[in-house]
């Protein structure tokens, strides 16, 4: 694989990061309540850490060593549907900012399994770890949240 092909698929990443910032900007403009906006504006952080990730990768490569299993509540996948943006409650966040890091998860693990170069394999585990880890954060704070019983 040559410089350009990794910096290409690269650059596909930071794309599909950058419209997730955007996605969750969008929303904070919607939001009714300061709460809202702030864990909006939370997301927005989050995914702008992952474009940081992927800067990173870029100039010193993706270690298989950070590359590891992260716990899978499955909360998100037992959601039927993604609320819509009129239903703007807390409770509808976290289904939204589950159900897009489930969906960039498997569009990384997919991407992983799809190259046979070890390092572009690497790179799309790390990033799908990544997208994990936010998930589990989502379905935990969801989980929390129907425990307290709301």
């Amino acid at each position: 694989m040559t410089t350009a092909e990794f910096n290409e698929i690269l650059d596909f990443a930071v794309a599909r990061e950058e419209e997730a910032v955007a996605f969750y900007r969008d929303l904070q403009s919607q939001a009714k309540f300061a709460s809202q906006k702030e864990m909006l504006k939370e997301l927005e952080l989050m995914e702008m850490s992952h474009i940081v990730t992927i800067e990173g990768i870029r100039k010193k490569g993706a270690q298989l060593n950070e590359v590891r299993e992260i716990q899978n509540l499955k909360i998100a996948d037992y959601m039927v549907h993604e609320p819509s943006d009129e239903e703007l409650t807390y409770q509808n966040i976290l289904i939204r900012a589950m159900k897009r890091e489930e969906q960039s998860f498997k569009l990384y693990s997919e991407m992983g399994q799809r190259f046979s170069d070890p390092e572009i394999s690497k790179l799309f585990k790390r990033l799908a770890q990544d997208e994990a880890k936010h998930k589990n954060h989502f379905e935990k704070l969801y989980d929390d949240f129907l425990s307290g019983g709301n």
